[in-house]
């Protein structure tokens, strides 16, 4: 004869049994479904960068072919074959090497010089509390849109009155204060807690020390943005070097490959090859800096 007790216990196993595969079956039906999103996702991802890279990889494959086989219908994916003097001969022809000096040089000092000055203005605009501070921000930030072409104009008397034409400072100077580069750095500023610039001062430190370091030391996102951006702007520039530098021996690498189209009109290989060389630097730029990209242009938004 069965107890109540032992009824009652008999009732709750019973009961349980099917509540445990009720839970389990649509935990494994989550599972399956978190793993085909991850698969769709990573087929996505991979076709995505099959589609931007194919570009680049075109442009590796003519570099290393003679251009006799562009003609050959259906062209090859793979070159037959492979001209590696494609990449040797323009050094030897033309002055790539001072080419590439001069963007080097005319890249590293704006990326510098403009990394200070939009810094140190953006704290003081976002920190600091001074007559007519935003009449002055809105000012510098209208000059965006102001077209670069109608300035061009002022900015070249400018450097001929200073002597720097056939010069890479006639070429820096001109473009060290970005606007956007100051509106970014501001508003990743206001983003930063006013407390730990008061407890800076708290403990004696003046408005530099504390920008040098409380504030730069989390500004590591920022500077990685802002490096990023001037850095393509002044590599990539052509306009102006163009308008400035008239000496073959000044060209910068942009000036220089259009040079090279009219020596290399019919023979894309060595005209690809430079064109390649051109573009390292700035992937190798975005590499190294492409971890706090993300975030340094996240945060600039936030207030």
């Amino acid at each position: 004869m069965t107890t109540p007790r032992d009824s009652s216990t008999s009732l709750a196993d019973l009961a349980g049994e099917p509540t445990a595969v009720a839970v389990a079956a649509p935990a494994e039906g989550e599972a399956r479904d978190s793993r085909r999103v991850t698969g769709i996702r990573l087929v996505i991802a991979i076709v995505s960068v099959v589609v931007l890279m194919f570009p680049m990889y075109w442009m590796i494959r003519t570099s290393l072919a003679p251009t006799s086989e562009l003609s050959d219908l259906p062209v090859a994916l793979w070159p037959k074959n492979w001209l590696w003097h494609n990449y040797t001969d323009p050094w030897h022809q033309f002055p790539f090497a001072r080419w590439l000096k001069n963007s080097v040089v005319i890249a590293v000092v704006s990326v510098v010089l403009t990394l200070a000055i939009n810094l140190m203005a953006g704290y003081a605009f976002a920190k600091l509390r001074f007559p007519m501070r935003n009449a002055l921000f809105l000012l510098i930030i209208s000059t965006l849109m102001v077209p670069i072409q109608v300035i061009m104009v002022p900015q070249f008397q400018m450097v001929i009155d200073l002597h720097l034409l056939n010069s890479n400072w006639g070429v820096i100077i001109p473009r060290l204060a970005e606007a956007f580069g100051l509106f970014m750095a501001r508003q990743f500023f206001l983003a930063m807690p006013d407390e730990l610039i008061e407890a800076a001062k708290l403990d004696g430190a003046g408005h530099f020390r504390t920008f040098w370091s409380v504030v730069l030391p989390l500004s590591k996102p920022l500077i990685a943005s802002l490096v990023i951006f001037t850095f393509m702007w002044r590599w990539n520039e052509f306009v102006w070097p163009l308008i400035v530098l008239d000496d073959p021996n000044a060209y910068t690498l942009p000036v220089g490959l259009q040079f090279l189209i009219s020596q290399f009109s019919t023979n894309f290989g060595p005209l690809l090859a430079m064109s390649f060389l051109s573009i390292l630097p700035m992937l190798v730029v975005f590499a190294f800096f492409q971890k706090y990209f993300v975030e340094g242009v996240a945060r600039t938004g936030l207030k």
